[in-house]
């Protein structure tokens, strides 16, 4: 019986202690789970498009799903979003976007972008901890089940 493949799920924020933590709530979940980084949405569009220090496949394979923080420097959240929902090879990846932003205006934006979920930073460690974990396994369920995430 064949084996699936670890999933990836992509995290671009700019504050190294939310990558750290969303990286270890996600290993504690899916421990077989690969977890690349990028800060910014500059990194992230590379990596995405696999230039620059991520032009082999193996250093950047596409991820099954992302996580967007909003505030980034160099390239923002939403315009990475509207990148990728521009690009038919991306454009099918779910984008949740994980930011502390509770902004109408930049939910409504995000989803007419093509967010999959909008979801505001929690304050307490053990609070977006489990918010991480819940994250993980909804998007884990749907994307082996029979679920499958609506294409944008």
């Amino acid at each position: 019986m064949a084996t699936e493949k670890p999933m990836t799920i992509l995290i671009a924020d700019d504050n190294l202690g939310d990558r750290m933590l969303i990286q270890r709530a996600i290993l504690e979940c899916h421990p077989d789970a690969r977890c690349p980084t990028v800060e910014d949405g500059e990194d992230l569009m590379d990596y995405l498009c696999q230039r620059g220090p991520y032009s082999a496949a193996q250093t950047a394979p596409l991820p099954d799903v992302i996580l967007l923080d909003l505030n980034m420097p160099r390239k923002n959240g939403l315009e990475a979003l509207s990148e990728i929902a521009a690009d038919p090879t991306l454009s099918g990846i779910p984008v949740v976007m994980l930011t502390s932003s509770s902004a109408p205006q930049e939910i409504l934006q995000a989803y007419e972008l093509g967010a999959s979920s909008f979801i505001i930073k929690p304050m307490s460690y053990d609070e977006m901890s489990e918010t991480i974990k819940a994250l993980c396994q909804y998007w884990t369920h749907t994307l082996s089940g029979s679920l499958k995430p609506r294409l944008v």
